[in-house]
């Protein structure tokens, strides 16, 4: 091989990487400001990638971009190589092996205010390199398409292209104020559930629980108050409106101060998770896999909500 044609051969990683997040979001645009650079710009490196490899990698239209049958098979191997290199880096502690660079995290509203604000600053404090921004909507967010690295998620993995890891449990409970149940009495049996106030989530009045023996109870619940979000339920709970299911995380502190109380206790509700997920790849980039690791050993499977005060 002469060296014109060795020149010619030579790939730039920062153009690998840049195919690899055009691949992942589906976005040219989007993809290049992660590395700084213009649309023009980003377009002019996936042209010059294409040239050096002799393939066309990515269909491209002004409204959408699909990955050929080049690039699928280029991708594979782009993974292998970026993971070989951050491999490399890291051996001899090159600072590229380090968490760097912008971070975009998806999480509900209240989780988000609740349990990743707090603990951000130490995050930013433990990995300066790392800036960190942080969506807090409860709108289900498309990760690809919106340049989204991770999302902190309550409930079952429903898209087959993302990976999920567990960050913690999401005990369920059934909790009412002593108020209500002065008034009202307080519930031994699911049975007994059609006879009072139920605050339920918006779609979600068939309460499923189970009991001590393993049998299962289905009661088809009503209350005057119903909502979509998980806060304004607890309010109501508290406020004496009724009995709700709700997650620990979101009524620790009301259970600590005797706002509310469990009820029910041994018939169990089916619990759920809280996980961190991001697109299907084996190359995680180190601020991502940073993010998640710290809130991993932060919460874990015993987190310090479900811990008594």
């Amino acid at each position: 091989m002469t060296l014109q044609q060795n020149k010619q051969m030579t790939l730039d990683l920062t153009d690998v990487a840049l195919f690899v997040r055009v691949c992942a979001t589906r976005n040219l645009s989007a993809a290049g400001r992660e590395f700084g650079l213009s649309p023009a710009a980003s377009s002019a490196r996936m042209a010059q990638l294409e040239k050096r490899l002799g393939a066309r990698l990515l269909h491209r239209t002004t409204r959408h971009i699909a990955v050929t049958q080049d690039g699928d098979l280029f991708l594979e191997k782009a993974l292998l190589l970026l993971e070989a290199a951050e491999q490399a880096s890291a051996s001899v502690g090159l600072s590229a092996s380090e968490p760097q660079g912008l971070l975009r995290v998806a999480a509900s509203v209240t989780f988000g205010r609740s349990y990743l604000m707090p603990a951000v600053a130490q995050f930013l404090r433990e990995y300066p390199g790392v800036q960190l921004d942080l969506r807090l909507s409860d709108t289900m967010i498309d990760l690809a398409s919106n340049g989204i690295d991770v999302a902190v998620r309550i409930g079952p993995l429903r898209d087959s292209a993302l990976v999920a890891r567990v960050l913690a449990p999401s005990r369920i409970v059934m909790v009412a104020s002593p108020d209500y149940l002065r008034q009202h009495g307080t519930p031994v049996h699911p049975d007994e559930l059609p006879q009072h106030q139920c605050l339920s989530l918006e779609g979600r009045s068939l309460w499923r629980l189970s009991d001590p023996d393993g049998g299962e109870h289905k009661q088809r619940v009503n209350g005057r108050f119903r909502s979509d979000n998980g806060e304004a339920l607890r309010d109501a709970a508290v406020d004496g409106l009724g009995i709700s299911m709700l997650a620990t995380w979101l009524v620790a502190e009301q259970l600590r101060s005797g706002a509310l109380v469990k009820i029910m206790t041994e018939f169990a509700a089916e619990d759920s998770v809280i996980s961190a997920q991001y697109l299907h790849r084996q190359f995680l980039p180190p601020k991502s896999k940073a993010f998640i690791d710290f809130f991993s050993a932060r919460f874990g499977p015993e987190p310090f909500w479900d811990v008594p005060g």
